[in-house]
């Protein structure tokens, strides 16, 4: 699955637009390397986000295989931290 879908449709940003910008701008990284909105994500990867004021760093548990519930999205991933980003 691409990275910019997945982050859309676990509720990690608002819209894909917005995901696929970070990744453009060199926002996310997929274990610690800058991604493309294209790239491959697979379970275990480590994902690293800066986005709306905080960094976070995540472990993906399993890929989704269609929409998934607000609700539901967290079951997804780990959430292994989240720091303010110092400007």
């Amino acid at each position: 699955m691409r990275i910019d879908l997945l982050l859309n449709k676990l509720c990690l940003t608002k819209t894909r637009s917005i995901a696929k910008t970070a990744c453009d701008k060199g926002l996310v990284t997929i274990n610690d390397k800058v991604a493309k909105a294209s790239s491959a994500v697979a379970p275990d990867d480590i994902i690293g986000i800066k986005l709306y004021g905080h960094e976070h760093i995540l472990r993906v548990e399993k890929l989704p295989q269609g929409n998934v519930a607000k609700k539901d999205a967290a079951t997804y991933y780990e959430l292994i931290s989240r720091k303010p980003i110092s400007e």
